[in-house]
């Protein structure tokens, strides 16, 4: 599904390395996180102790698709909504913008492209039953029960707070949006 040769793609690989470099000049290796024998990823790398392990984004395998969740709920998404979540898995990624901070959200594995699958359709059905245009959204926010959302007809990317219309839009696109991105190192 992913068009390799997309702004966005580039965007969202230029900034997924940005990171992963980031990371390893701070710490001097890549990004940990817990292992979870029952949640593995093409994401993990190599064990760091009992514990954890480390991982960088992953290029995700290439039949990644929204076909389902288009045909049930009778609606084409935006392309670049498909491609963010089906270029590469990785954890969430924590950023920062001229607006604040916000954290990235990715899937880790199959399950979670799944599990993100399916809170759209809840997301998306909860804005038909409220009579809101369709956001899709891809980003939380420090605010509590702010997210960042594609408008679903335009691209462009806007902050809502769960339940409400969009009201403060940040850029006319997602790769504009990654691209004036900062990654937090924690």
């Amino acid at each position: 599904m992913t068009l390799t040769n997309s702004p966005l793609v580039k965007s969202l690989w230029k900034f997924a390395n940005n990171f992963v470099e980031q990371h390893k000049k701070v710490h001097s290796c890549l990004p940990v996180v817990e292992i979870d024998e029952s949640w593995p990823s093409v994401c993990q790398q190599t064990e760091q102790d009992e514990e954890n392990i480390y991982w960088q984004p992953t290029k995700s395998p290439d039949n990644l698709s929204f076909e389902n969740i288009e045909a049930a709920l009778e609606i084409s998404l935006h392309q670049d909504f498909k491609i963010y979540f089906s270029t590469f898995f990785s954890e969430s990624i924590d950023a920062e913008s001229e607006d604040g901070k916000l954290s990235l959200l990715f899937a880790w594995n199959l399950d979670d492209f799944q599990r993100l699958q399916e809170n759209l359709i809840g997301h998306v059905l909860m804005k038909k039953r409220l009579k809101q245009k369709t956001s899709l959204f891809f980003a939380v926010t420090d605010e509590e029960d702010m997210i960042l959302s594609v408008l679903n007809d335009s691209g462009e990317v806007w902050v809502e707070r769960v339940g409400c219309e969009p009201h403060k839009k940040l850029a006319n696109s997602l790769s504009e949006f990654i691209d004036q991105l900062s990654p937090v190192i924690a």
